[in-house]
Order: structure tokens, then sequence, then C-alpha cells
């Protein structure tokens, strides 16, 4: 099953290079957890507007959260980019921080929001049929849910190939990423719902302690987003390698 090697595979990846894999993304992790430590301990206050709870940032908070979430997105990138150019060409760091590529960072972001609106826009059009269904149907309203889940993890990685061109600098347009993956839907399909299947099963921890707002909660979930970032940006650079530049994944 081709879906669950690709899978295999970028795990493996992560794996059997962990030095680098903390090498290359540790301190600019760091730097991102700052968005999600400094929300944590300066949460939204609750007011009510018009009769409904809303959650208000205090004015206080709105600068530094701004500032904190901008750098949080650089240092994403910046962790992508450095990952995708060690497993395809072997650019490694003898420090704690990799070499920054200003133009593949930006041209990361913009084909980032490109797949985004793609994905939100192939995820609308399918959540008219399923509302219908959902409605007509409470039963499956979860089984439905699932399929949106499914649908949005599908389109990331069918276009997510995009993403390690950016980092390479390479051109890759948007008819020939979805090309390069053509008659390969059941393996991308299989492969998200690996992900996804792993992202809720290293979650269970989390969402069954007593205190979700714990500060345990929140070192757990640094810890191990860390993992599933790292190997989530493997699972991409995996599908560039085989479906672009013909790599093997035995």
């Amino acid at each position: 099953m081709k879906g669950w090697q690709i899978f295999r595979h970028s795990f493996n990846l992560v794996m059997a290079n962990l030095d680098q894999a903390f090498r290359l993304s540790l301190v600019l992790y760091l730097a991102q957890s700052i968005y999600t430590v400094y929300s944590f301990f300066n949460p939204p206050q609750m007011m009510e507007f018009e009769g409904t709870e809303v959650p208000v940032m205090s004015p206080e908070t709105i600068l530094p959260t701004i500032l904190f979430g901008i750098l949080a997105v650089i240092a994403s990138l910046w962790i992508a980019v450095a990952w995708h150019r060690f497993a395809l060409t072997g650019e490694s760091t003898s420090g704690w921080l990799p070499r920054f590529h200003g133009s593949a960072v930006m041209g990361y972001l913009g084909r980032s929001i490109l797949i985004g609106v793609l994905v939100v826009l192939g995820v609308m059009v399918l959540s008219i049929p399923v509302g219908i269904i959902s409605i007509g149907l409470p039963p499956l309203a979860g089984i439905m849910s699932l399929i949106l889940i499914g649908t949005a993890a599908y389109l990331f990685f069918r276009l997510g190939v995009m993403l390690p061109a950016a980092a390479l600098g390479e051109r890759l347009t948007l008819g020939e990423t979805w090309d390069v993956t053509k008659g390969q839907s059941g393996t991308i399909l299989v492969l998200a719902l690996i992900v996804v299947g792993a992202s809720i099963v290293i979650q269970l921890p989390s969402w069954f302690n007593d205190d979700p707002s714990s500060v345990i909660n929140v070192v757990y979930s640094l810890v191990v987003n860390w993992f599933a970032t790292i190997i989530g940006i493997s699972v991409l650079t995996t599908l560039y390698g085989h479906f672009v530049e013909n790599r093997p994944i035995d």
C-alpha cells in the first residue's frame, strides 16, 4: 500500500536524522512556541455582546499577540524550507540555526496561502451536500464531519507537492502539481487518512486530561506538535521526491 509506504518513509526519514531535525528546527520551534505560551498566559476575556459571550483581547495584549504571531509564521516557514532542503539536497547545518532563504520562504508562504484558499473552497463546496445529508440523517453527522476532514487532508497533500518545489526555488505550477499525482488518488487518500488518524492518536492524552487548559497539556502539545510538524513536512518532501524526482520509497 503506497500511502502507508510514503508515511513510513517520511517517519523513518525523521528518525534516521534526528540530530539534523533538532539542529534545523529546535531554536526556530522555540521561537514559534512563544506565541502559544503567550496566548496561554494571556487568554482573551469573555464579554457579552448582544446576549452572546464572545472572546475579546485586552488592549495591552493585541500588539504582542500580533508580533508573536508573525514570528511564529516566519519560524514555521523557515523550518519547512530548511527541512525540505536538507532531505532533498543534503543542505545541513553544524549550528543551531539553518540558513535563511528569503525568496524560498516568501514563495513557500505564497503557495501555502494559495493551497489554503483552494482547500477551503473545496471543503465549502462539499459541505453543501454533506450538510444536507447530516440534517436529513443526524446519526451520520459524525461520519460526514470525518469526510470533510479527510477531503481537506486529501486536497492539501495533492496540492502540497508544490511546497517542496518552492523550498528548492523550483517553479511548479498548480496544473503541473495536480498532474504529477494523477492516477494516485487512492494513494493520497490513504496517506491523508493515516496522517489524520495519527494526529488524533497523539492528541488523545490531552483530550482525556481533566484540565484541558493545564500547563501539562500545553507542554505535551508543544512536544508532540514538534514531531507532528517535522513528520508532516517530511510527508510533503517524500511526495515531491517520489512523484516529481522519481525517488524510491522502499
